[in-house]
Order: C-alpha cells, then structure tokens, then sequence
C-alpha cells in the first residue's frame, strides 16, 4: 500500500515527456542574407505559436540541400520551400503536401543582372551571354539556377558549360547581386523579389549592376508540410496550420517576405518545376 504512491510519483515524473506537447518546428530555405531570414522568420514562429496553440521553432539551415534533408529526417515538419526544393523534398517524404504560397509566387520571375562593364542593355530580345563570365545562386535554387539554365538552353540552344568563359554559384541571391556588382561575375541570374528589395532598400549601386532580362513566369516558393502532422499534433492541425498561414496578413509580415498574401497551393501547382528540373538534369 504504502509503496503505491512512490510508485505513481515516479511514473507521473518518468511519463511527463510522452504527455508534453511536441514543439513544431519549421525552416526555409537560406535564400539571401541570413540576418534579414532570422527577423523575418522568428517573427513567422511568434505568430504560428500564437494561432496554433503549441510550440513553435524555427531551425535556421546553411544551404537549400539542408533545408530537403531537415525535413526529410522530420527535423522539420514544415518548410518555407522554393519551388525545385519543394519538389525535392516530396518526393522524398510522400504524402507531404503544399498547402500555401504567397500571390507572387504564383507567377514568380528570374532577373539577369550585368556589369556596366559588358555595356549590355535591358532589351525585349535574350541577351546574347556567350562568353561571359556568369554566376548562379545556390545550385538548388529555382530562381536563381533552375529556370535560368533552362531559359538560356532553351534560348541558346547549348549548355552553361559551353556559351561562358566561367560559371559561378553563389550561394543566395544576395551574394550575387553582391558578386556581379563588384565585378567578381559579369553577369548572374537572381529572385526578382530580392533584386527590388535590395534595390528599395538601397544596396544596390544601379551605375554598376542593372537587369538586363525579365524571365517569363513560372511557379515558384510554398509552404509544404510534412506527412504525418496530424497524428503528432492532433487530428486537424494541417487544416488549422493551412488557415493560419493564409490568414497571415499582419504588413510588416508581409513586406518582410515580400508577398502581397498567401494563397492556396497545392502539389500539382510545381508540375511545370518538376518536369524542368527532369528535362535539364536535375532530378530523375
């Protein structure tokens, strides 16, 4: 009789994990600058914590392959992905889902930038690169490598490898804005959104570094969500998780990313990015 209550106690002590709520984790993609990733999605966490009731992480990666891996392992049970990345990581997780994308994303843009130095010009026409030296951004990047190398074999009809002197990765697009317009690179591709927030924000000297081609549109970043949330989190929580993340709407949240709002999506939205990715090489 008497044992029975150290008995309870110590069960109670030992069994206080299982029955804690599990914290929600999340990550992105290590786009541009990390500094800027940190305040825009801390600030992402303190509104998901908020609005779904439990805890919220989000778990920084150095590159967008670590971001894939994350959620693969289920580091992460969610993932602000760009478009190639998504791909990449459902195909490794099956029944993950996007569940949203900001309204921007659904027709997104690759910018080429030059030097002044190569004296070309924004112009209707694609700009004739051959020769030059040209970096990327990451090499899983969508803006920043996936649609512009299909934009130039498309349109120059050879690989990378044989129209520049030299080719590059950079790593986030900011660091290719950084690289063109100190002369590193002459010329590189990057995400339309990050080229004009730069530009707005003023690290961008337009006597050195200007657009020289707008890309057509394609579809671009999401929030995908891993498979299986709803038996560690509770029944419902990825409907919940896709009503909070399309109800974001607080601006100053908004303009850090910077979308307009959330939509919508779904995986057959990245058809078009799966089947570039195919015929360029990149994936299977």
């Amino acid at each position: 009789m008497f044992a029975i209550k150290p008995l309870i106690s110590m069960f109670l002590l030992l069994g206080a994990p299982s029955v804690l709520a599990a914290t929600f984790t999340f990550t992105a993609i290590p786009d541009e600058d990390e500094s800027q990733l940190r305040t825009r999605f801390d600030k992402v966490a303190v509104y998901l914590e908020e609005k779904l009731g439990v805890e919220v992480k989000y778990i920084p990666v150095k590159s967008y392959s670590a971001a894939v891996t994350a959620f693969r392992n289920n580091q992460v049970q969610l993932a602000w992905f760009g478009g190639l990345s998504g791909v990449q990581a459902r195909r490794l997780v099956p029944g993950s889902d996007a569940i949203a994308q900001g309204y921007e994303d659904q027709f997104f843009k690759s910018y080429f930038i030059a030097h002044h130095s190569t004296e070309m010009l924004v112009n209707d026409s694609f700009p004739n690169l051959n020769g030059f030296t040209f970096t990327f951004g990451s090499k899983d990047s969508t803006s920043g490598r996936l649609m512009p190398q299909f934009f130039i074999e498309r349109n120059l009809g050879k690989r990378p490898e044989d129209i520049f002197k030299r080719i590059g990765f950079s790593g986030d697009h900011s660091r290719t804005i950084a690289q063109v317009q100190a002369g590193v690179y002459q010329v590189g591709a990057v995400n339309y959104k990050v080229w004009e927030s730069a530009v707005a924000a003023g690290k961008v000297d337009l006597k050195k570094v200007d657009v020289i081609w707008e890309s057509p549109t394609y579809p671009d970043y999401q929030w995908t969500v891993r498979a299986g949330v709803d038996d560690t989190f509770g029944e419902g929580f990825k409907a919940k998780l896709s009503t909070v993340l399309l109800q974001m709407n607080d601006p100053a949240l908004l303009k850090s990313f910077p979308r307009k709002s959330f939509v919508a999506a779904e995986n057959s939205d990245y058809e078009p990015i799966e089947n570039v990715a195919k015929t360029i090489g990149l994936i299977d």
